[in-house]
């Protein structure tokens, strides 16, 4: 058989987050027994894997998204958004993950992918105003991405011990700066960490699995242990002596500086992981993996491995491209008490925000269809936005940013209503949008302020229903 005819029937899989530590590892795994796909926002110029196609994507783009998934199969979803993607972003890591869900799962129904892949993180069997930031976020990326037709297969992992794991890095490096832990209060808490090796097992064995179609399951090794006895086990096998005791307090802000500084760990990655930890992160007996017998590997022999690695997974290098400088992201989450469309919710923006600012702004609409606010009764638009009704639908609306003396770029952002989690929520975005004032004015005087009108539109809706 040809190697072209091998090749034409391999599950086509595409990863999402395929340069990050789960998917890196992931391709080169099983860059011989999948088509593999990676997804990357940088082009591709050197490629260590001829087997393994990449593709160029913006996740926050769903035309872009939708063009990267078509002819797969499967698509793996590794994307946990902890980074800043324009050079000013009002938005938080949630609303960030939560739109860039809605828009993978959108392009993944849009070429009739029949099945997602979500790997997440333990979920503890409490109410979901009870969860941290971090663990609520990961629940609601779950629910989003199964939210269409595509059938989600959601695994719940637990500590994932491997080389290059940011949570293991974290304790590999308490352990190697501190001949002393004091451990917080936090550290007592008990999960089911699992090797990299047993999760990537679990992986393939859903990959294209009927049996693992709509199923979540909760993955860890059957053992129990607690962050103190995992610094304690992991000190052993680096052959570190040190002296690990607990303190009865669980200070938020000591916890933090402790992990961050000592772990050499980001902000970003340390304060939402830190909030979660005062949970038990423990399997769910009624949610276990059961599509294959997995004979766990022990957390001993995972440290060694994850210390000693026997490979080193390469990735592409990628042709730099310069960006546009000055770039804004703002999203903003609104409760839809209501259950407004988004359709009903733009059309109703763009009645109340010159009735809002009634006798400083006006709002036209000119020949070209185009809706333009105007200050006072100045004859150029401050802003004016396209409606884009091919690309609209009523749960989703989208307009281009074309024009206004407030905007340097006409060809470049883009601004959006949409629903989420059941059209509990009502996502105001805009995306790229590059302002034509200098960049401290910005952020000092326009940046604020539509801040500020965005939180007075929050409030209109929240004492309205359809009408």
């Amino acid at each position: 058989m040809s190697l072209a005819a091998s090749d034409s029937k391999k599950i086509k899989v595409a990863l999402a987050g395929a340069g990050g530590y789960i998917g890196r590892w992931f391709i080169s795994r099983f860059k011989e027994k999948y088509h593999l796909i990676g997804l990357s926002r940088g082009k591709v110029a050197s490629n260590p894997y001829p087997e393994v196609e990449w593709r160029q994507v913006e996740l926050y783009s769903i035309s872009s998204t939708a063009d990267a998934l078509k002819d797969v199969d499967v698509a793996i979803y590794l994307v946990h958004s902890m980074s800043a993607s324009a050079r000013l972003n009002q938005v938080s890591f949630e609303d960030t993950d939560l739109i860039l869900a809605d828009n993978f799962s959108r392009a993944a129904e849009i070429n009739g992918i029949k099945q997602l892949i979500y790997l997440g993180g333990l979920i503890p069997n409490e109410p979901e105003e009870f969860l941290s930031r971090h663990l609520k976020s990961r629940l609601e990326v779950e629910q989003t991405l199964g939210s269409r037709t595509a059938k989600l297969t959601a695994i719940r992992a637990s500590i994932i011990v491997g080389p290059g794991g940011s949570s293991f890095d974290m304790i590999k490096n308490l352990v190697q700066k501190l001949p002393v832990l004091m451990c917080p209060k936090w550290t007592e808490s008990l999960t089911q960490p699992i090797s990299l090796d047993d999760t990537l097992s679990i992986m393939d064995a859903c990959i294209g699995n009927p049996n693992a179609f709509g199923k979540t399951y909760e993955i860890g090794s059957p053992e129990v242990l607690s962050y103190k006895n995992m610094l304690a086990r992991t000190a052993q096998v680096m052959g570190k002596r040190r002296f690990i005791f607990s303190v009865p307090v669980f200070s938020l802000g000591f916890s933090k500086f402790w992990v961050g500084f000592f772990g050499k760990s980001p902000p970003q990655l340390v304060s939402p992981l830190v909030e979660s930890l005062k949970h038990t992160l423990v399997v769910d007996p009624n949610r276990a993996f059961d599509v294959i017998p997995i004979d766990y590997i022990p957390y001993e022999k995972a440290v060694s491995l994850a210390l000693n690695p026997i490979e080193n997974p390469q990735l592409p290098k990628f042709i730099y491209q310069k960006e546009q400088k000055n770039t804004v992201r703002s999203i903003q989450r609104m409760s839809n008490i209501g259950r407004n469309s988004a359709l009903w919710v733009a059309d109703r923006y763009a009645i109340w925000l010159p009735s809002f600012f009634r006798f400083v702004i006006n709002g036209k609409v000119n020949e070209q269809g185009a809706l333009g606010f105007y200050l006072l009764w100045g004859k150029k638009p401050m802003l004016e936005l396209t409606h884009i009704p091919d690309r609209s639908d009523s749960q989703r609306q989208l307009f281009y940013i074309t024009g206004g003396w407030l905007v340097k770029r006409f060809d470049y952002g883009w601004l959006e209503f949409r629903e989420v989690l059941d059209s509990r929520y009502i996502l105001s975005a805009i995306h790229e949008f590059v302002p034509r004032l200098p960049w401290f004015l910005y952020i000092t005087t326009q940046a604020r302020l539509h801040l500020w009108v965005m939180n007075r539109f929050k409030k209109y809706l929240e004492t309205k229903i359809d009408e």
